[in-house]
């Protein structure tokens, strides 16, 4: 699928088309359509965040044109190059399958000698090769060294391996270097973090190696490298285009292949006579080194990479978000029908909407975003300690439910308590009962209103007749006994009582013969 929105945030970055098209893994001539529509339709970037890609897309292309039937279908060169490499493949068996998939799509097709030729001519393209000028400010190449240092561990004595981050700005080949213990993703966005900050700036491409923290690689097409989400996420944050090398192809990365090579000699090399016991000690040692190897004079031209740098690319790099990104993890996740969200054993509500619907969940340390189509929908503060906190957005509760908000407890027990004592202990009971009192709420609400249909004396009368069975009586226990009337039943230590008095009042009048009766 065509990546409108992200075509539309490069061109506001005043990326040339080519540039786009590479970052998008799009046709130029698909680029230039879709900023064509979106000039038409006055799409600019930011967009509304309201505004889903599907909807995006119906923006931008109403109606989907049907392809000129005489328009030829041209062979997907990638394709056919990778294809030739392999045994028994030839031209020949090439060209029956494209006459196939043009049957398929019903369009015209090539002559095997017009299919040969193309074939050809892009084989001669990919012989060429040429200098590439590159512009100040334009691009950054990032990698891992290939040869780790090394740290001491100053318990054990094992020594263990520190991974090298090297960036290299491509036109003055300045370069930033960190040592990382693992080539994970948090070390990863850490050290694009820290060398943006060195740098001071941002340049308008970001060029990576196709590793695992830069392209998904559970996409198997070479033709559409994938970027990893976190990845994106943080590009978007720097303004910045993501242009991964292709595999097995140094040539895209020609700087930072070879300042991996002068920064393992003149870096890592210099400091293997020298012991270190923590990746502090080592990263200043880096440091040190970094420095006089970035003012060391060229040897062919005049400067240094420090100076091309200074004096060429730092006033042309875009400006620095206003604060460094932050790694974040994402989730996905089913709104539940209370309409939260579950997170670590917390729950963070979103609008009632989205009931049932599967959104992504974005984390950091200190918030929760929740996301529906790339559209946030809910944002919290996250939430740590006990497990099971709820936090709720009065605007994400259904109107029903809003009604319940201006209540508390204390409210209730306030209620309850100018009915009876009786209807008081069976409320704060029912407050009690649940691990988040406002679970209860709805039961108190009930059971309270039933003052109005059966009068407040009979509610008294049913809670009082309920905690002669139970410490913990429910709304459904008070609601059965008034609709059975059981309510008006006196309770039965009550009838005791009234038994053994009037069997007292019948001994007390009853004939009573004295032991001369008995005599005779």
């Amino acid at each position: 699928m065509t990546k409108y929105r992200e075509i539309i945030r490069l061109a506001g970055l005043n990326l040339s088309q080519t540039n786009i098209a590479l970052s998008c893994n799009a046709s130029k001539t698909t680029v230039n359509k879709v900023l064509k529509a979106a000039r038409e339709q006055h799409l600019v970037w930011p967009l509304d965040p309201k505004l889903s890609d599907l909807v995006l897309g119906k923006l931008l292309f109403p109606e989907v044109k049907a392809k000129s039937a005489t328009s030829k279908r041209m062979p997907d060169f990638e394709h056919v190059h990778k294809e030739l490499l392999r045994n028994g493949v030839n031209k020949k068996l090439l060209w029956t399958e494209y006459l196939e998939a043009c049957r398929l799509s019903k369009e015209e097709s090539l002559m095997y000698s017009q299919f040969c030729y193309y074939i050809q001519q892009d084989e001669q393209k990919r012989r060429a090769t040429m200098h590439i000028n590159r512009k100040p400010a334009e691009q950054v190449e990032v990698d891992w060294a290939g040869d780790p240092a090394h740290i001491i561990d100053p318990d054990t004595g094992e020594i263990l391996d520190a991974q090298i981050f090297v960036g290299v700005m491509t036109y003055s080949q300045y370069p930033y270097v960190e040592a990382f213990m693992d080539q994970k993703q948090a070390s990863w966005i850490a050290a694009h973090v820290h060398m943006y900050e060195y740098f001071g700036g941002v340049a308008k491409i970001l060029v990576p190696d196709n590793c695992r923290t830069a392209v998904d690689h559970n996409n198997k097409s070479w033709n559409d490298p994938r970027i990893n989400a976190v990845y994106q996420e943080m590009a978007e944050h720097y303004g910045t285009a993501i242009i991964p090398a292709r595999v097995r192809s140094p040539k895209d990365k020609p700087n930072a292949e070879g300042s991996v090579g002068n920064i393992s000699t003149w870096i890592t090399a210099a400091l293997r006579n020298e012991q270190f016991f923590s990746l502090g000690e080592l990263n200043q040692a880096i440091r040190k080194k970094l420095e006089d190897f970035s003012h060391r004079p060229f040897q062919k031209k005049d400067g240094s990479r420090y100076e091309i740098f200074r004096d060429e690319e730092l006033p042309l790099l875009a400006p620095l978000p206003a604060t460094p990104y932050e790694q974040a993890e994402w989730r996905q996740a089913t709104v539940q029908f209370n309409y939260h969200i579950s997170f670590a054993g917390m729950l963070y509500s979103v609008p009632h909407e989205y009931i049932k619907r599967k959104v992504d969940v974005r984390v950091t340390d200190k918030t929760v975003e929740v996301f529906y189509n790339h559209n946030r929908i809910a944002s919290h503060r996250r939430l740590y300690g006990r497990k099971g906190q709820y936090s709720t957005i009065t605007e994400h509760m259904p109107p029903s439910h809003q009604q319940y908000l201006e209540w508390n407890g204390d409210r209730f027990r306030q209620w309850a308590k100018r009915i009876g004592s009786s209807t008081y202990q069976t409320v704060d009971a029912i407050l009690t009962s649940k691990l988040v009192e406002q679970q209860s709420y709805r039961s108190c609400m009930g059971l309270l209103k039933l003052a109005d249909k059966y009068s407040v004396d009979r509610l008294e009368a049913a809670c009082c007749k309920a905690l002669t069975f139970t410490a913990t009586p429910s709304y459904k226990s008070i609601k059965n006994i008034l609709d059975t009337g059981s309510d008006r039943t006196a309770p039965a230590d009550k009838a005791v009582v009234t038994d053994s008095h009037t069997s007292s009042e019948k001994n007390r009048h009853a004939l009573t013969r004295g032991a001369d009766y008995y005599r005779r």
